[in-house]
Parts: C-alpha cells; sequence; structure tokens
C-alpha cells in the first residue's frame, strides 16, 4: 500500500538516533518538465471501507449525486492510476470487493479505447487467474529478470516498463454511446488471507478515438459471483462516493503537513529531462557529487525549492490537492557526459532515497543505518552504463528497495578517458508503495575523505 505521507516534528528520547550523515555535494532542480497528458488518478480512499463511487470524470447531469462527478472529458492519449486495499468486512470473513472500470462516449457516435499498455496485481492472489506481488523481502539490488517483484506497485511498474498487456485486458473495447460500458471487473478477495488485507493495483495507458467518460466503481457481489453490468450502472447513476479518507493540510498551510492521497485527474504522465551543464548541451564529468531529485514534493525539495508534483485539473473535496509522489509517472532522463579534464575520470550512477527536507544543506543527509521503512520498491532502467572492458553497454534494468536514508547502491559506473564523452540513460515509473523523494546521483568512484561531514 501507498504510506500515508506525513511531516511532523520527532519527538525528543532519551537515546537519540546516530547522528546523520551528510555527504557533502551539490543537489540542483531536474531539468526537464511533466506532459500534459492526463491521469485519471484513484487512489483516495486507499482503505476501500464502503462500496461507492470511486472516481468519476462523468458529467453530473442526471445524477443523483452530483458531487460524486468530476465532468471530465478525456480524449485521445490518457492514463488511468488506480490503487487501494480491502481489509474485509466484520461480519464475512471470505468477503470480496470488486471493482470496475466503466465508460461512455460523450458524443453520439460509438468510441474505440485502445489499450496502449495495461498491467494489474494483487498482492495475494487466491487463484491461479489474477496475477500477484506479495511485499517480498528482497535485497537492495537485483538485476530485473522481468519476475522480480515486491508489491503490485512494484510489479505493473516494472510490467509497464517493457509495454506489456495483461492477460486480463483486450486491445480495445468498442464503446457504445447512451448508456455506460462495464470494461473490467476486477476482485479483491480476503478469503483465506491472515490479515484480512489485499491490495489491487491498475495502470493504464489508453487512447480513445473521440471524448469519453470513465469510472472506478467498488461494489460487492453475490458470493464469488461478480455484481451485473446493470448493478455497476445503477451504482454510477443514483450511487454516492465511497467513503473517503485522510483530508488534507489546506495548501500554504504551517507546521506538520498531511498531503493526503489523490482522487481526481491530475496533468502530467511523463517527464523529460536533458542533464546538463547551465548553456551547454552536456554535463561537466567535474560536477560530481551531484544530485537530481525525483518525484520532490511540497516540504520535500532537498534544497532545490523544485515540487515535481504533477497539478490537479479536478479533484474531490477533501483529498490531496496535488498529486504528492506523482505515482504512475514515467521519468526519462538523459546525460550528455563529458570529461572536460585532462585525466580519466570514473563516476556511479545511483538512486538513493535521502532524508526528506526543505531546506538547503550544501548537500543530502543520509542515516548510518538506513531503515527500518521501505521508501522505494521498483525498477530503475539504464543505458550507457560500463561493460566489463569499460566500454558503453545497452539496456540493463535493476530491481531496487531502499530504506529510509539508504545511500546508493550503485548501478553501475561510467569511465571516461580525457576528453571522452558518454550519453548515459535512466528511466523509470515512479510506483506505488514508495515515499517520495528519492535522488539520481552520479558520484566519483573514489571520494576524499573531507567530502562527508557529520551533523544532527
Amino acid at each position: 500500500m501507498i504510506p500515508l505521507l506525513v511531516l511532523a516534528t520527532t519527538p525528543a528520547t532519551t537515546n537519540p538516533a546516530p547522528a546523520a550523515i551528510v555527504r557533502q555535494q551539490t543537489v540542483v532542480p531536474l531539468a526537464g518538465q511533466l506532459d500534459q497528458v492526463l491521469v485519471v488518478n484513484d487512489n483516495n480512499p486507499e482503505l476501500i471501507s464502503g462500496p461507492g463511487i470511486l472516481l468519476s470524470t462523468f458529467p453530473a447531469q442526471g445524477k443523483s449525486e452530483p458531487n460524486a462527478h468530476l465532468d471530465v472529458p478525456l480524449n485521445g492519449h490518457f492514463d488511468l492510476f488506480s490503487h487501494h486495499v480491502y481489509a474485509g468486512k466484520p461480519e464475512s470473513l471470505d468477503s470480496t470487493l470488486w471493482l470496475a472500470l466503466v465508460a461512455q462516449p460523450r458524443g453520439s457516435k460509438p468510441v474505440t479505447l485502445k489499450v496502449l499498455a495495461g498491467a494489474t496485481a494483487l498482492s495475494q492472489a487466491t487463484d491461479t487467474v489474477q496475477p500477484q506481488a506479495p511485499f517480498l523481502p528482497l535485497p537492495p539490488l537485483m538485476a530485473q529478470d522481468g519476475a522480480t517483484f515486491s508489491g503490485p506497485g512494484s510489479r505493473v511498474a516494472t510490467e509497464l516498463m517493457d509495454h506489456q498487456r495483461s492477460p486480463l485486458l483486450p486491445k480495445q473495447w468498442l464503446l457504445e454511446p447512451g448508456k455506460p460500458s462495464t470494461l473490467l471487473m476486477l476482485p479483491l478477495p480476503v478469503r483465506g488471507l491472515d490479515p484480512l488485507l489485499n491490495g489491487r493495483n491498475l495502470q493504464l495507458q489508453l487512447h480513445s478515438s473521440a471524448p469519453v467518460s470513465v469510472a472506478t466503481l467498488a461494489a460487492y457481489g453475490q458470493g464469488d459471483a461478480p455484481p451485473s453490468a446493470e448493478q455497476w450502472q445503477e451504482l454510477l447513476i443514483l450511487g454516492g462516493l465511497s467513503p473517503k479518507e485522510h483530508a488534507p493540510s489546506p495548501r500554504g498551510s504551517k507546521g506538520a503537513i498531511v498531503y493526503s492521497r489523490v482522487s481526481g485527474v491530475q496533468i502530467g504522465s511523463q517527464w523529460f529531462g536533458t542533464l546538463t551543464d547551465p548553456g551547454k548541451n552536456y554535463l561537466s564529468a567535474s560536477q560530481a557529487p551531484i544530485s537530481w531529485p525525483i518525484a520532490s514534493l511540497e516540504r520535500g525539495s532537498l534544497g532545490t525549492g523544485q515540487i515535481q508534483t504533477a497539478e490537479l485539473k479536478a479533484t474531490y473535496p477533501g483529498t490531496a490537492w496535488a498529486a504528492h509522489g506523482n505515482y504512475g509517472v514515467e521519468y526519462k532522463l538523459s546525460i550528455p557526459l563529458r570529461n572536460t579534464g585532462s585525466t580519466p575520470v570514473q563516476l556511479a550512477l545511483a538512486l538513493e532515497s535521502p532524508l526528506k527536507t526543505d531546506l538547503p544543506l550544501g548537500g543530502l543527509r543520509f542515516k548510518p543505518v538506513p531503515g527500518p521503512a521501505v521508501m522505494f520498491r521498483g525498477t530503475v532502467e539504464t543505458r550507457g552504463l560500463d561493460n566489463e572492458d569499460g566500454s558503453a553497454g545497452g539496456r540493463r534494468r535493476f530491481h531496487l528497495v531502499q530504506r529510509a536514508g539508504q545511500q546508493g547502491p550503485p548501478l553501475g559506473t561510467v569511465s571516461l578517458p580525457a576528453g571522452a564523452s558518454r550519453h548515459v540513460q535512466l528511466r523509470l515509473i515512479y510506483p506505488a508503495d514508495a515515499t517520495p523523494p528519492q535522488v539520481l546521483s552520479l558520484l566519483p568512484v573514489k571520494q576524499s575523505p573531507h567530502q562527508q561531514t557529520s551533523s544532527h
């Protein structure tokens, strides 16, 4: 599940934690920006406590509960991110909650809705049909073989990076006008699980031939049978919102902050950036050690002042006012490195999870012993790292499990003779079950002792 993001003052204890490590280095804003692709971001409530409309972009006209509908048309390329957990019902220990995706043309003609890519996974499957990804205690760094996951967010993001389409998803749907079509019905079962808790992540990259409305709904069926198409249609037209959770702190408020979770339509599904020296078309290797934030957010810009959080085109009252964390957003980053010096250099590339701060510290803070909270579970892809002979390598993928305040580990090295250049790339889809921010770092392989100091 996605951790609830809260920033608050830690109370003093009689046994203070070991001093944090401050790695003195450069931290600069990440070059590039989000695109304008709309994303249906369905994550509040995370823990579903009752049936209802989770998120609807349908018009309010003709609906019994107008406030349950955001009235946002979706056309061309748009994405969907949906992440929920279910803890069963006290009176029914083997209950299943069903999640549905429904859609309808905004006009009077049929619409083709294509699945460009899509994946879904449960935390724990109770049959052989539904894909699963339990939260396995994996090492910090593993080669990604296409089947290395820790949590459903990790699996879904990994499969999307390969542009996969789950066997549970068709290539496309033909939407008839005049009434909603039920596109997907996915179970969230808890039968036989201990504890009674299960989660599902669903992410779709879609393309519609004309404007459509979509909605995600939650309901109980009869026994193992899901609700009928007529029941889903009735819920959409007559039903209200499933109860939301964790109201956010007001935007701009002082003191501790509750970010809450998103239930709305965000603007931006991909971040493209080329990381260079100011005014140059390359990055000097002498800039290392240098880091750039990934998924930086309010109160967590790591001193850069940069907030990468996607803004929301529409959202419900009492839910997040921005897409804190950029869950499901794909980062595509290029580093045109050049050794402008007269001696060879070797740099390490790493994705890291420094301690969150908004203050410029002249570097990044890490824990001597990371943990225990897991901050990142997911796959990263690189190109241009060293082969064994020091030449530029091709695509490599790694699965990372990082804890709070964890440095590295290095994904690989870049070796550059004097005057040489190398194009390095990093790509990831920011996974559910992660907690922002992270950093992308380029570090000298051999650092002198004066580059690290200790501070509380």
